[in-house]
């Protein structure tokens, strides 16, 4: 196989794992296309809860990019949401976001990215834990990409159209 065409790191949701369903067949996608993955586990940081494990769940991924390498940033769910804040202090390729929340209760920062990278937002019509509303103005205030599908907040019943997105968002980005 030839050389990497860079890193993607995969970042899971609360309640899940770095080996749940949608960040496995969106690794596999990356790893067919010859990007390298990575899949931090915050599971133990997790377990202290939404607000107390934002900060550490912030330092692992940034300690996880590595800093020779190009790098594009997914994540569901919270894992979404530290992957965009990661995002504006490292210099990042681009994201792949699953069912952002607009902010972590107890959180001081609301979810923000870094401008001018490529970015694809991906939510369900049916998700009430970030309901659909406050990704229109995400993707309105950045200019960004936004997929929306018939489905709620665990993108369940998508994952291989989810799957299918995400190559060609990888294509554009190694084009």
């Amino acid at each position: 196989m030839s050389a990497s065409r860079g890193c993607v790191v995969l970042s899971h949701g609360l309640e899940s794992g770095p080996q749940a369903t949608k960040v496995g067949a969106l690794a596999a996608v990356a790893e067919a296309l010859g990007w390298r993955t990575l899949r931090p586990d915050y599971r133990d940081l997790d377990a202290q809860g939404l607000a107390a494990a934002t900060s550490p769940r912030l330092a692992r991924l940034r300690a996880a990019i590595p800093a020779h390498e190009s790098c594009v940033l997914v994540g569901s769910s919270f894992g979404a949401f530290i992957s965009g804040l990661v995002s504006r202090e490292l210099l990042v390729r681009g994201l792949f976001l699953l069912a952002t929340p607009p902010l972590i209760p107890g959180h001081a920062q609301a979810f923000a990215m870094r401008e001018g990278v490529p970015v694809c937002l991906v939510h369900g019509w049916r998700d009430t834990l970030c309901p659909v509303e406050a990704i229109f103005n995400v993707a309105r205030t950045y200019r960004a990409e936004l997929l929306l599908l018939d489905d709620d907040h665990r993108l369940g019943a998508h994952v291989d159209a989810i799957a299918a997105h995400f190559a060609r968002f990888l294509a554009r980005i190694a084009a």
